[in-house]
């Protein structure tokens, strides 16, 4: 895997190679490192590259010399994770086209990066009313309490709202960035990405010192919403990016809710065009949280090498009394509810917290605010 993380960062130098083009060269050689000593007439059988680009690729192909050239990125760029890292978020896998090479900074969640963790991305205007502002806020707040990890953008606006929103619940968030993970864009949001660092992850496609730039933050996007299980939109103009990251997630068949707002705000009329193409309406907190509880717990990967390690995955139950093993047995690495573990076991409140306590203090089991518990990775 250490070969093959130098060529997914030297193919993704190459002009006119994106991260789809990427993903396809290593479905069909199974190896970047392989794609990249392959032949011309092997090239061209790959989808989107025709004779003239695979001419052009093997010339700029030759002004790169991967292993060279990933030492001296280290130097500036000590920590990203690609396609063969076993670090590599799960979910952002799954989309068309993964970030070849990802950037970051702060405190690396692994159950986060595995998808058991759940995520879910809130977006918005960069000016908002002060109703999309107290209902982003409120939201992220619960979503925090509720176990889940707030994903956003990091601009003004909106994405700073579900920001705080989290970090002020103590939960996790992940800023997707359109620049380098070094730079802090806009600049007055310097302190909200000091705090970030220290509880949560700031990611990026993007080498450091790369400046803002407005064909990067499309691109952003995708992160965002390949990183999350659903997406949030709490208020968007017409006009506004955060539609784009709406369609993207659609498109990558996760769930869109859209915070209704007035008829006559033109803030909210993304939201209501979104409404109006089948998105879910955000019609209150518990609804909210009723429906993104019940989405599924994520399977077990089988492609062990490109998802996790097996040191990392969920172990058999550990040896435990009878009554602890009942208990443990029924968590599961999402945040559960007290009443539903007690429902799901029929026992009395109290053994169950009993067992629960207990099951902390041996660190098998973290309790959330809120009277949720959740199993502890392995």
């Amino acid at each position: 895997m250490a070969a093959e993380r130098i060529y997914w960062l030297a193919w993704s130098q190459v002009p006119g190679i994106g991260p789809v083009l990427i993903k396809r060269l290593q479905q069909q050689f199974g190896s970047l490192a392989i794609a990249w000593h392959a032949p011309a007439n092997d090239l061209v059988q790959v989808e989107g590259l025709g004779r003239t680009s695979v001419e052009a690729l093997a010339a700029k192909r030759q002004q790169i010399h991967p292993e060279a050239f990933f030492t001296e990125h280290l130097k500036t760029n000590p920590h990203f994770w690609t396609p063969a890292d076993p670090e590599y978020p799960r979910l952002l896998l799954e989309i068309p086209n993964p970030p070849p090479v990802l950037y970051y900074r702060g405190t690396v969640c692994p159950s986060e990066n595995q998808g058991f963790k759940p995520t879910v991305g809130i977006v918005g205007t960069r000016e908002p009313t002060e109703y999309g502002k107290r209902w982003t806020r409120r939201l992220s707040r619960l979503l925090a309490q509720r176990g889940f990890t707030v994903v956003s953008g990091m601009a003004q606006g909106i994405d700073t709202e579900a920001h705080r929103g989290c970090l002020e619940a103590g939960g996790r968030t992940i800023a997707a960035l359109g620049t380098g993970v070094d730079l802090v864009y806009p600049p007055r949001n310097r302190s909200l990405y000091d705090d970030i660092l220290q509880q949560g992850l700031v990611v990026s496609e993007y080498p450091a010192g790369t400046q803002p730039n407005r064909i990067h933050f499309p691109q952003r996007n995708r992160i965002i919403a390949g990183w999350s299980r659903a997406i949030l939109v709490m208020e968007a103009p017409t006009q506004s990016g955060a539609l784009i990251t709406a369609h993207v997630a659609n498109d990558f068949g996760r769930d869109v809710y859209a915070l209704p707002g007035r008829l006559d705000d033109p803030q909210s009329a993304g939201c209501l065009g979104l409404l109006s193409k089948g998105a879910q309406a955000i019609q209150n907190e518990g609804y909210l949280m009723e429906v993104l509880g019940a989405m599924p717990q994520l399977d077990v990967p089988e492609q062990l090498s490109l998802f996790a390690t097996p040191e990392s995955l969920p172990q058999a139950t550990p040896d435990l009394s009878p009554e602890l093993a009942k208990v443990f047995q029924a968590l599961t690495l999402e945040p559960m509810g007290l009443d539903q573990i007690v429902e799901q076991l029929q026992i009395d409140t109290g053994e169950v917290l009993s067992a629960l306590s207990q099951l902390e203090l041996i660190d098998l089991v973290t309790g959330l605010p809120g009277l949720r518990y959740q199993r502890n990775p392995s």
